[in-house]
């Protein structure tokens, strides 16, 4: 493979697909889709419609098995380091067989809570295979949700910060926040949270699926804690963002 091309395409929708991406992807002619079992098989499916889309060009797919993971580590960073080690493997031997320009589709950006490009990185440090690879941009699910809800994601002049659900429950969120985007949220981290809050929630964004819920916090945790249950007893998994602002 002489060439990767590491693109982000958005939440879901296929029009969410940026005319770069567009570009990038029919000049690729294999595309590598990662699947996570069959219970997350609509998200591959996803990602063949959006080639189906916009990919004019005869092109091949190559499936790669994602590696799986402990969700609930003791030690979270050394069972991500080990699994990113085991994903780099299971990468490499795939871009080893392929002679040309190879592709990977992002869900919303490739700079924003995903994996693949420390991979990537990973897969060159090993010096097995060499390539020269581009990222290019995606709209990300926060993006996505404050265009749901019609909303600005900051307050006039002031910050906003990105967190994760479990940094959240951990953690609780730093002195002065009043703002704060939370994503790769498993267990409701919301519902930690003491004092006045607003909360702008959206599960499956850009897809058939997406769901919305906002309000007053305590009114609604509620129904988004049901409502992500009985989601993800539907589907089998489930992929949300939520901002909440302090009043």
């Amino acid at each position: 493979m002489r060439e990767l091309l590491v693109i982000g395409v958005g939440a879901g929708d296929p029009d969410q697909v940026t005319v770069q991406a567009i570009k990038a992807m029919n000049r690729a002619e294999v595309f590598f889709v990662i699947g996570k079992g069959e219970q997350k098989q609509d998200l591959v499916d996803l990602r063949t419609g959006i080639l189906d889309e916009h990919v004019r060009g005869d092109h091949r797919i190559v499936d790669i098995v994602d590696p799986p993971r402990d969700r609930t580590p003791s030690d979270y960073e050394g069972v991500v380091d080990d699994w990113h080690d085991r994903r780099a493997r299971v990468f490499e031997e795939a871009f080893s067989a392929v002679d040309g320009v190879g592709a990977i589709l992002v869900w919303g950006d490739p700079s924003l809570y995903d994996s693949t490009l420390r991979i990537v990185e990973r897969v060159l440090g090993r010096g097995v295979v060499d390539f020269e690879y581009t990222v290019i941009p995606g709209v990300t699910s926060v993006s996505s949700l404050a265009a749901q809800h019609r909303i600005v994601l900051n307050r006039i002049g002031e910050p906003v910060l990105t967190t994760t659900g479990r940094r959240l429950r951990g953690e609780g969120l730093p002195d002065g926040v009043r703002d704060a985007v939370v994503m790769l949220d498993a267990e409701n981290g919301f519902t930690t949270l003491s004092g006045d809050w607003d909360i702008w929630w959206g599960a499956y964004l850009g897809t058939p699926d997406e769901t919305l819920i906002s309000g007053d916090l305590r009114t609604v945790e509620d129904e988004i804690v049901r409502t992500r249950a009985d989601l993800r007893e539907r589907k089998g998994w489930i992929m949300d963002t939520y901002l909440i602002r302090r009043r």
